[in-house]
């Protein structure tokens, strides 16, 4: 490290990476002119070395050795940018290990064995910091740990996935179904070859554990968020909720309840009227109510090559801060200590959507409700379509709140009956009864 300024070594020079490179070596002067010091890319190290990123890199800071960063005596901050589990935590740790500071985008890294990295991390008195691990370029992170640090947290919901959201928006304004606009959305990239962790709401639990954790001092929990994707998700749902004034968002939710913290992520039916449910496309928003400050929205891109880099840097210059001004920032996730447990998910309540694949024959309405009623499930409004003596048709229920684990046995006996042809497809409902 210089007397004025900190070396900067990159691992993974992909899509983050290259934006990560771009604003440092493009934006060097603004970046120095604010932070009152120069960040100086010393070297990145990537498998493909010879590729063309679009943007021009100095002589001498490609190399294919990742251990050319990580030993590289010089070098203050580690940026790792490879994903995945291995071998990303490896680079992590020895970075640590070698006193140095990291930052990373990794969320499903730090989500799963965070534990590890921020113990080791204290241990050695160095940073590991995150920004860009949940919803890209928008610096939630900051606020949680910064912004909002006088607040009890009263709920967070968010929007933290752009190929899902953008799946749903393209499902409502086209009345087009799940898998066509899958291909769609793989063919424009906004989706990967293999989609299932965006699309079976994977990546937003990856997001929501980092989250959880910041607003309540939990332990990162990866195993014990509840998760759902959208892939059970048709038109006709879609329709329906346009009908009843909701859209369908997949949504991340934590709030505290009773001493105890929900973790769900979810497709969630969410009013027409609340912010969150204008947001389209590939575009994230994320909701946190706070005790003293009250309700605060944060928008804008998710992911992508000069966002998600955004945030990287901006990291970046924090951590130089502190080693150029001293002491140590808590990262904010903790091992163990607090107030809160983990509300199971039989114990949620909210309202719901049931859509019964019903035979119409009299009393089968009778039959459904009377189930519902005896598992203390109070049905808030009705929509049948279509009349068919031979097949069943679309029976829609909107209930008032109701406890999870009373749905699941309600739905369970209901999906029994002869007069019940398909299962039947449950959405929980946001909203003010």
């Amino acid at each position: 490290m210089g007397k004025q300024g900190v070396n900067v070594g990159i691992i993974g020079f992909g899509t983050v990476g290259t934006g990560t490179a771009r604003i440092l070596l493009e934006n060097a002067g603004v970046i120095a002119k604010r932070a009152g010091f120069p960040v100086v890319l010393k070297k990145i190290a990537d498998r493909d070395i010879t590729r063309d990123r679009g943007i021009p890199v100095p002589e001498g800071i490609l190399t294919a050795h990742a251990d050319d960063v990580l030993n590289d005596p010089d070098i203050d901050i580690v940026v790792e940018l490879v994903g995945g589990i291995h071998p990303a935590k490896d680079f992590i740790l020895q970075a640590i290990a070698n006193g140095k500071h990291v930052v990373t985008a990794n969320k499903a890294l730090l989500a799963t064995e965070g534990a590890d990295i921020f113990a080791a991390a204290d241990q050695k008195g160095v940073e590991v910091c995150f920004e860009a691990a949940v919803a890209g370029g928008i610096p939630i992170i900051k606020v949680l740990r910064e912004g909002l640090i006088a607040n009890n947290m009263v709920s967070i919901f968010g929007i933290i996935n752009g190929t899902s959201n953008y799946i749903l928006t393209k499902m409502t304004a086209e009345k087009a179904e799940f898998a066509d606009v899958l291909k769609e959305a793989q063919a424009l990239g906004y989706a990967e070859a293999d989609p299932t962790f965006d699309i079976e709401g994977i990546d937003t639990a990856h997001k929501l554990t980092i989250l959880a954790s910041l607003a309540y001092g939990i332990p990162l929990s990866f195993d014990a968020v509840y998760k759902e994707g959208i892939t059970k998700i048709t038109s006709e749902d879609i329709a329906f909720a346009t009908e009843l004034g909701y859209k369908i968002k997949l949504l991340a939710i934590t709030r505290a309840v009773d001493g105890q913290v929900e973790l769900r992520v979810h497709p969630t039916m969410v009013p027409n009227d609340y912010l969150i449910s204008k947001i389209d496309g590939v575009f994230n928003a994320i909701y946190v109510e706070g005790d003293a400050v009250g309700a605060t929205l944060y928008y804008g891109r998710g992911a992508g090559d000069m966002p998600t880099g955004s945030a990287v840097v901006a990291d970046i210059v924090d951590t130089a801060r502190t080693i150029l001004h001293g002491g140590k920032r808590s990262s904010g996730i903790s091992g163990s200590g607090s107030a809160y447990t983990i509300r199971q998910m039989g114990d949620v309540e909210s309202m719901y959507y049931f859509r019964f694949s019903a035979l119409d024959q009299p009393g089968t309405l009778s039959k459904i409700s009377g189930i519902l009623g005896k598992y203390n499930i109070s049905i808030a409004s009705v929509i049948q379509k279509g009349r068919s003596a031979s097949s069943s048709v679309p029976l829609v229920v909107l209930t008032h709140t109701a406890k999870e684990k009373d749905v699941a046995n309600a739905i369970a006996e209901i999906d029994a009956m002869p007069v019940v042809a398909d299962k039947t497809l449950v959405l929980r409902v946001e909203g003010k009864e």
